[in-house]
Formats: structure tokens, C-alpha cells, sequence
């Protein structure tokens, strides 16, 4: 069976494929890959025997960085937010609320577009 460690690895090979992938001509490349990578994740953060920590808000934080680049952004904050909730040390702590941040970003461009698509004046049709 394999470990936390292990899993953690494998997880961070597949994101790293992810980042390279975003880089390429089809960025939805990638999203596959995170998903991957946030399985493997989250198996590793099941696998620890309890919530120790810097390791615990270390998998979490990775875990919610996976799940935003494969557009999972619910399941990127309750990570970060679990992740906020032990004791984190004050460097994982920022980089948690960072992720937050960035998914809150996310969140709002998605609502203004929403709302654009919404309103938008619809083109006058052309005359015959």
C-alpha cells in the first residue's frame, strides 16, 4: 500500500506535468492532469493517521491548488479552509489565504460574466 509520502510525490509529479501542460497550445490540457494530482492528494491527506502538522496544512494547501487549476474552486476553498483550521505555521497560513484570494478572484470574474452574459443588449437584426 502506498504512503502519505508516496502519494504526495505522485501527486506533485502529475502537477508538474499540469504546469507544463498549461504552458502548451491547449491549455485544457491540463486539467486532467490536476485531477489527478488532486486524487492523489487527497488519498495522502486520508492516509495521515491524524492531523499533524506542518504536514497537514501542507497536503491541503496543495491539495486546494490542484483543485483550482482543474477549476474545482468549492472544493479548492473547503481545502484551504481545512487547511486554515489546524495550526498551520504562519508561512502556510499566508500561502492558504493566498489560494483564497485567488479563488474569491476567480469566483468574482465568474459572476461578472454570468452577469454580462445575463444582461447583454442583444444585436439588432439586420434589415432585409
Amino acid at each position: 500500500m502506498s504512503t502519505q509520502r508516496d502519494l504526495h510525490r505522485s501527486a506533485m509529479d502529475f502537477a508538474g506535468q499540469g504546469l507544463m501542460a498549461q504552458m502548451g497550445p491547449d491549455p485544457d490540457a491540463a486539467i486532467p492532469l490536476f485531477e489527478q494530482a488532486l486524487e492523489l492528494e487527497m488519498a495522502a491527506i486520508a492516509a495521515l493517521p491524524k492531523p499533524i502538522e506542518p504536514t497537514y496544512s501542507v497536503l491541503h494547501r496543495s491539495a486546494g491548488w490542484m483543485a483550482f487549476h482543474c477549476r474545482q474552486f468549492r472544493q479548492a476553498e473547503r481545502l484551504a479552509c481545512r487547511g486554515l483550521a489546524g495550526e498551520p505555521p504562519d508561512d502556510i497560513a499566508a500561502e492558504l489565504r493566498e489560494l483564497l484570494e485567488q479563488i474569491y478572484a476567480q469566483h468574482c470574474l465568474c459572476v461578472r460574466r454570468i452577469h454580462a452574459d445575463n444582461h447583454a443588449v442583444p444585436e439588432p437584426a439586420a434589415a432585409d
